[in-house]
Order: structure tokens, then sequence, then C-alpha cells
């Protein structure tokens, strides 16, 4: 049996996948497509990051926010039970003590919705993905 989404009309094998009916061109538009209790923290990751990035350049890359300098710097999304920050995983291993008491795996942070965003750490794990990875 197959669910169908009224919105796209895509067909997916469970009932209420999620999905991406429609691409977000920027990341104003991928904020206010997501639940809104998660646009707080989605907001504030922003923040964080245009702070820590102001030569980046911000665009959609895999369907996530993206900071861009020549090539995808980091990158942040809204899951169900998470935010989850993608700066590779050179930038987890760097940071991998601070980060003991988050979900970390191949390049990817989760950092839960019921926690404060260390937006500190965050902003530091920016910087360095940026003297790394910018062109």
């Amino acid at each position: 049996m197959t669910w169908k989404c009224p919105k796209c009309g895509r067909e997916f094998k469970k009932q209420n996948q999620d999905h991406y009916c429609v691409k977000p061109q920027n990341i104003d538009e991928y904020i206010a497509l997501q639940d809104e209790k998660y646009q707080p923290m989605l907001k504030e990751v922003r923040m964080v990051l245009q702070k820590a990035l102001p030569e980046a350049e911000e665009r959609i890359s895999w369907s996530m926010p993206t900071y861009w300098k020549g090539r995808n710097i980091i990158h942040f999304a809204a899951s169900k039970k998470h935010l989850g920050i993608y700066p590779g995983d050179e930038a987890a291993a760097e940071f991998a003590e601070e980060l003991s008491g988050f979900s970390v795996s191949k390049g990817t942070i989760r950092f839960p919705y019921d926690r404060p965003l260390p937006a500190e750490l965050i902003e530091r794990i920016a910087r360095w993905c940026y003297e790394k990875y910018a062109k």
C-alpha cells in the first residue's frame, strides 16, 4: 500500500512520509517550510553562522541551507528530533572532545531541540571550516 502526498502527488511506501514538495530557493524559504516548533532554533543557528561566516554566501545545496565560499563550507537542516549541522568528518573529529555530549557521526552533528543551542561552539566549528575549506 502506498501513500500519495496531497500537495505534490508523489507516492511513498510510508504514510505521511517526510519530503520536500517544493524545493526551497533560499534559506528564508527553507525555514518557512519547516514545522513552526523548529523555526526558532533554525533561525538561531542561521544567525550564528551569519556572524561566524560574513564572507560566505548563503545558498541551498543538497536541499539544505548552506554557507559557500568557492565550495560548500557548512550546512544545517531540520530533522524530527534534532537540528543537524554538517561540517564534514574532519571538523567533527577536530571538535570531538567538545561534542562528546552530542550525537556525532560521519560529519554530522545533531543538536536536540530540547537543549539550548551551543552557539559559541557552532561558531568556532564554522570558522574552522571556513579556514579549512574556503577558496
